[in-house]
């Protein structure tokens, strides 16, 4: 993730390129295409969002619906570990045809970001109602309904088949501006001609990018950035890299199954006694021998 600014238009912002970590993340599940690129999306926007969070800290992206992607998780854990899951309804899946426009995939429901400051006791948490719009247009009423601020997103995730790499590989990308000169708490304020100018004119260029400059692994990001906005005085900041990353392991499951009676364990044994677990978000299994729980 590279966070960013313009001197000109005093926008601040970030782009997110992702290729290994998205593309780890959505093999392990071998999701329908249309469930990948929505997780995909929902990584892609959670990267920018967490970026600026102190070590330890913790920002998910939640969506609970009543469409064919009933469930949505990204979850992003400073500086840079992410992991991500979906459940969905095949059968509804199917009736909305190959290529379902995200709107109608995720139905209607809600949207929710919880963030974790570092050793901060509290958590905060924003929603707002999905009812049969993209994950970016979620992320602007987002931040219209809790920040107030002027903002532009632009999600994209492809696959793409790279030379040398032996078959076919997600990408993903990101573009986040925002303006916080131009927000205005009371609606009734006068807005102020110069400062709404710099931002349309922002916007503008920012909405000017293409999807696949978006997941181009050939056009650096920095070159991106001032493609879009060398004439707004655009000054890249360090970036983050990002990585899959899931806090799962054997240790962590056996703590889990401790909390349950034996009574409560035998309807997940499997026919020899043992027990099987597999973590959702990585797709890793876990066994353990009979006897052991």
């Amino acid at each position: 993730v590279l966070p960013f600014s313009t001197d000109k238009s005093g926008i601040r912002g970030r782009l997110v390129r992702r290729g290994s970590t998205v593309d780890t993340i959505l093999t392990r599940h071998d999701y329908p295409e249309a469930v990948s690129e929505a997780l995909g999306q929902a990584l892609a926007l959670t990267a920018m969002l967490g970026q600026p969070l102190k070590p330890g800290g913790r920002l998910g992206l939640q969506t609970r619906t009543d469409g064919a992607l009933k469930f949505l998780l990204a979850d992003y854990e400073a500086p840079g570990r992410m992991r991500g899951y979906a459940s969905f309804d095949a059968e509804k899946l199917a009736a909305l045809g190959p290529r379902p426009k995200q709107g109608a995939l995720l139905g209607s429901g809600h949207l929710a970001l919880t963030m974790e400051e570092t050793g901060a006791d509290d958590r905060y948490q924003g929603v707002v109602a999905l009812d049969g719009q993209s994950l970016g247009a979620a992320a602007l009423a987002y931040f219209r309904q809790s920040e107030q601020l002027p903002s532009y997103v632009r999600l994209t995730v492809a696959r793409q088949r790279l030379a040398g790499s032996g078959g076919w590989h997600w990408r993903a990308g990101g573009l986040l501006i925002q303006h916080p000169a131009a927000a205005v708490e009371d609606s009734d304020a006068p807005e102020d001609d110069e400062t709404q100018e710099n931002w349309q004119r922002a916007r503008i260029l920012a909405a000017s990018v293409e999807d696949h400059e978006l997941v181009d692994p050939t056009l650096s990001a920095e070159r991106l950035l001032f493609r879009l906005f060398n004439e707004e005085d655009v000054r890249v900041y360090r970036g983050q890299p990002i990585t899959a990353h899931c806090r799962c392991s054997k240790e962590r499951v056996q703590m889990f199954l401790s909390r349950f009676s034996a009574e409560d364990l035998d309807g997940l044994r499997e026919p020899d006694g043992g027990l099987s677990i597999t973590c959702e978000f990585c797709n890793t299994r876990y066994t353990f021998p009979p006897g052991a729980y």
